[in-house]
């Protein structure tokens, strides 16, 4: 299933790698910005924090809607390794981050990013 936390937290990540996993890897589906606009994923502005499935405008499947977990560290975590094992039934079709140090990089730029 996903991989859980490790025993100390996640770990501390590069934002300024991450930046660049996210434009590789994450650009092609989704933006960060203030335009409330969205591509084949959601608009990830604001999501830090917020609950799945609640970016206004964007039409998620009652899987992602139903989850109930807000967006943290830990949820991403888990939910990076492999999103689709983490909330069956969404339409997200990334394969995941299976290595840590690339996932916790991802995680601190998007706590970074999300929350401006």
């Amino acid at each position: 299933m996903a991989e859980k936390v490790p025993a100390g937290g996640v770990p501390k990540g590069d934002p300024t790698k991450g930046a660049a996993i996210f434009k590789q890897k994450c650009t092609q589906c989704h933006v960060i910005d203030n335009s409330g606009k969205h591509k084949q994923g959601p608009n990830l502005k604001g999501m830090y924090g917020r609950k799945t499935g609640q970016a206004a405008g964007f039409s998620y499947t009652d899987a992602n809607k139903n989850k109930g977990i807000t967006w943290s560290e830990e949820t991403l975590w888990e939910y990076l390794y492999n999103p689709k094992k983490y909330i069956p039934g969404t339409k997200m079709v990334f394969a995941g981050l299976k290595k840590k140090t690339e996932r916790a990089d991802l995680i601190a730029f998007l706590k970074e990013e999300t929350q401006k």
